[in-house]
């Protein structure tokens, strides 16, 4: 599969005739909205866990040294708390550029933190796209994100910023919170 899934994703789904259309983020959609939405709520999917195991190419790290950020891998009886956001279908114009490091669009159903449900869409880096490093021991991981650096800034910065916005949200990610942990051990 090819690294740049922009083209691939603008055939994934019809959005023509749509006046809106529900966009689930659950890595750096929940604190970096780059985009206009016409709401924003609390939402999660059931099934999926965080996992750093995709590569970043082209925010986090380089084509020479990718970083690692974050895709859903398949986790039953998993719940996955994020953020849900309200778009016009033409936002996935840019949302396709800036998740084309391997990721392509999914329909997921959602559930709000009041109980309503939608129907929305989420970018998952699946194992078989060119960028996919995988799974590799936690501490191995935060090694990695520590040295990792590319033009959307420090990885490690990806890493604690989501961890404050879990927080923030009240969601427990064990995955994400011992990472963390691990990276600020490597700090002096």
């Amino acid at each position: 599969m090819t690294l740049d899934t922009s083209e691939l994703n603008k055939s994934r789904q019809d959005l023509s005739g749509r006046a809106d259309v529900w966009l689930f983020g659950y890595g750096s959609l929940i604190f970096k909205a780059d985009f206009p939405f016409l709401e924003r709520r609390p939402a999660s999917i059931e099934g999926w866990a965080r996992r750093f195991w995709q590569g970043s190419h082209d925010h986090r790290g380089t084509p020479e040294r990718p970083g690692r950020v974050l895709t859903l891998v398949e986790s039953t009886g998993t719940v996955c708390a994020g953020m849900a956001y309200r778009v016009a279908p033409s936002v996935f114009e840019h949302l396709d550029v800036r998740e084309k490091n391997g990721y392509l669009r999914f329909a997921t159903p959602m559930t709000f933190a009041d109980g309503g449900h939608e129907e929305g869409l989420v970018y998952i880096a699946t194992e078989d796209n060119a960028a996919f490093l995988g799974p590799a021991p936690e501490d191995e991981i935060a090694r990695h994100i520590h040295g990792s650096h590319g033009p959307s800034g420090a990885n490690r910065d990806y890493l604690l910023r989501l961890a404050e916005a879990l927080r923030e949200l009240g969601a427990e990610d064990e995955h994400v919170f011992g990472l963390e942990r691990r990276l600020l051990a490597l700090v002096p």
